[in-house]
Order: C-alpha cells, then structure tokens, then sequence
C-alpha cells in the first residue's frame, strides 16, 4: 500500500516522515567510532550549516529540542545572570522555568496567546540597560502552542545594538520551515529538533554556536556534563561524537538533509509557505477562526479557534473519517483551539483516497454542503482552484 494512503500526521511535530527516510533506518548498524561513520557525519554536518545558512559550528546532541535549549541556554550563562525572555506561549513559559530552575535572573517581555511579541519592547528594555547587565535574551522564533511567528530579525537587531547580550533561539519549529539566516541576522546560539523541519523521527537536537558564544562558553560556571558543548565541538572536528549517537537517526538524516539539499532552501520555503496559505485560506473560507493574525503566522503550525462547534469533535472527526490527526490546544487552551502543520505531502493521497474520502461523495466530510458532524448544514467550504487542489469545495483539496 503506498504510504500516501496510511494514518496522516498533521500534528506540529512529529512530522510525516518520507519513505526513502524511513526505509534508509532499516540499514544494518555500523560502528559510531568507523571511518564510515565519520564519513557520514562530515557530509551531514556540511548540510547543516547550509540548512542554517551559518559558518558557525552546528553540534548534534541526542536529545530532544529542548535538551539543545537547555544546552544552548547553560553554555554561555552563570547563576544570577540577567537574562530577558520573550514569552507568548507555552515554550517561551518551558524557556522561563530552564533558566529559574539553573538559577538565572529572568526578566519577560511577554504578549497574550496568539499575538506576536513586540520588538520595541525588546528594544526599550535593552536600551536601558546602560549597566549591561542583561547577558542573554531567550526568544521562541515560532511559538508552537499558538502558530505565531516572532518577529525574530528585528528582536536580534535590538540584541546587536545592545553590544554585550547574546541572543538564543528556539528554532524547534521554524528551522526547516522558513528562512533562519544566522549569519545574517547575528544569531549567537539556535537550538532545534529533529523531528520537525528535518523529515525524521524525534531523537536528535542541534545547536548552532556563534564566536560570541564560545567566547561566553569560557566563563560560564553552570553545572553540564552529558550538555557540555565543548566535547562535542572537539569531537565534531573530527568526524564524531562525544558519546555514542542514535546511529540509525543519522542515516535518516543524511538521506533528510540529502532531500532537502536537492530540493534547496527557497524551494523548501516556498512551499511551507504555499501550504501555508492554503491551509489558511481554506480555514477561512470555512468560517473556521485563525488564532494568529495573518502578518504574524508561522508558516509551519496553523492554529484554529473553531466558534459555535469544540475544537475537540473536529479533531476527532478528522481522525474517525480520514485517518488525519491534528493537534490540540495545550494549557487554558486545550478544547479551545487545534492545530495543524502542512508540510509534506499533504495532498499526495491516491486517487482511491480521493473517492473514498471527497466531500463531493461523502456528507461528513472536512468540506461539501454539510458538515454533520459538527451541526454545520448548508455551509460553503469555497474553491481553491490551484491552491492545493483542484477539487472544489474541499478543505485542503484532493489530487485528481
């Protein structure tokens, strides 16, 4: 059965994984200390810094994206250091409770669910720091929790013009997803996970280490052992690691980094992009709420605040009829609100799916002239003529 017919992921992460990635984990194990292995990393690490579009070191960690923040985060900081961190959703709350809980002093910058952090704000605060003792600001690039996309170049001008603060990035969800220049826009540490942007399963974290932040790394006297990104950048100049890697998640990744090397870093973009809109366009066209402002949404997680109808029978309705799973809400928005990600493959079902699932055939379909389901009668899901689809009157459109 191709996989294009098999249970659908739209959740924000894990993704859809491709088939060659998952069939290259199938690959017998070799010895994380062999030539071959350390042939492997060097081409994985090259694709990484292209990914990054960065010269700086791109260490790989077993671990999940936030065991690369936590290491991004204590690296270059000591207790009772000030740091400034943005917070509009639950990561920028899970960034607040790493540095409370190393001892840090944390001052937030913080705006309501859904709505972008305000630079300005950013600004004013480091403006005033005359004495210079804000050592770190700690900002999440694409909050997760509520599909907004920070406003992250102008967050790290204000960093620059600061003069003595490093700026941390929580990439988990945007890298791979949209443009995250490092070298360009003067990001010192960007920590990011595998299972997103990457194509492949949960396992591996990555953090991109600037000149600035090694040079902090030399006094920073927080507790790390297994995080300590120094033995992994002695280890990365030769090829290895510190300790023994997920094997096989490098194998996926090399074929990953491989796909998206081919397919380049605008094509990649444009088309998260292009999903984008056409996710969001076909939420609109349903009546269906977005939770974030149209100038200020991630292009990898669309967030959904269905009125009239739970967001909760939604999600099960797409799970029950078309093997779909979106996410939900997390803290004070759990029940309120789903969230999706578009980003492979999204409208790449057979022509056998497209018969058995279209909304042309089938009532209770996400799309038609009623939506049972949820209580929706004669409602009109629009046209979206070359946007995902040629299908009229679907959600997301179906291939012919």
């Amino acid at each position: 059965m191709p996989m294009d017919d098999k249970f659908m992921l739209m959740i924000p992460g894990p993704t859809p994984v491709p088939e060659r990635v998952l069939l290259a984990q199938a690959q017998h194990l070799i010895g994380h200390r062999s030539g071959e292995f350390s042939q492997i990393m060097g081409e994985i690490t090259d694709h990484l810094k292209w990914l990054h579009q960065t010269q700086n070191d791109v260490l790989i960690l077993a671990a999940s994206g936030t065991g690369a923040m936590e290491a991004g985060i204590i690296n270059v900081l000591s207790a009772g250091d000030r740091v400034l961190v943005g917070s509009n959703g639950k990561f920028g709350d899970r960034w607040v409770k790493v540095c409370e809980a190393f001892g840090l002093t944390v001052e937030l910058i913080e705006a309501e669910w859904g709505q972008p952090l305000d630079p300005a704000a950013f600004e004013a605060t480091l403006t005033a720091d005359t004495a210079k003792a804000i050592k770190a600001v700690i900002v999440t690039h694409s909050e997760t929790s509520s599909g907004v996309l920070n406003d992250l170049e102008a967050i790290a001008k204000a960093v620059k013009a600061h003069g003595e603060a490093l700026i941390i990035v929580d990439a988990v969800t945007s890298l791979g997803a949209c443009s995250v220049p490092i070298d360009d826009w003067g990001l010192d540490i960007v920590a990011s996970g595998s299972q997103k942007g990457y194509m492949i399963p949960p396992g591996l974290g990555f953090v991109s280490m600037s000149d600035r932040a090694w040079a902090a790394y030399e006094t920073s006297t927080l507790p790390k052992f297994y995080l300590d990104l120094g033995p992994y950048r002695k280890s990365a100049v030769k090829n290895t690691t510190p300790f023994t890697p997920p094997v096989s998640l490098f194998f996926a990744l090399k074929v990953a980094l491989g796909m998206m090397r081919e397919e380049g870093l605008e094509g990649i973009f444009s088309r998260h992009q292009r999903l984008q809109q056409a996710t969001r366009a076909a939420m609109k066209a349903l009546n269906l709420p977005l939770f974030a402002p149209d100038g200020s949404a991630s292009p990898a997680v669309t967030a959904v605040m269905p009125e009239g109808v739970e967001a909760e029978a939604i999600r099960s309705v797409m799970r029950k009829q078309f093997d779909i799973a979106l996410a939900g809400g997390q803290d004070h928005l759990k029940g309120q609100i789903f969230r999706m990600r578009a980003s492979l493959g999204v409208c790449g079902r057979s022509r056998h799916h497209h018969r058995r699932q279209c909304p042309r055939s089938h009532p209770h379909s996400f799309g038609g002239d009623r939506l049972y389901p949820w209580g929706w009668v004669g409602s009109s899901p629009g046209r979206f003529d070359g946007v995902l689809g040629n299908c009229k009157g679907t959600s997301f459109g179906c291939p012919r």
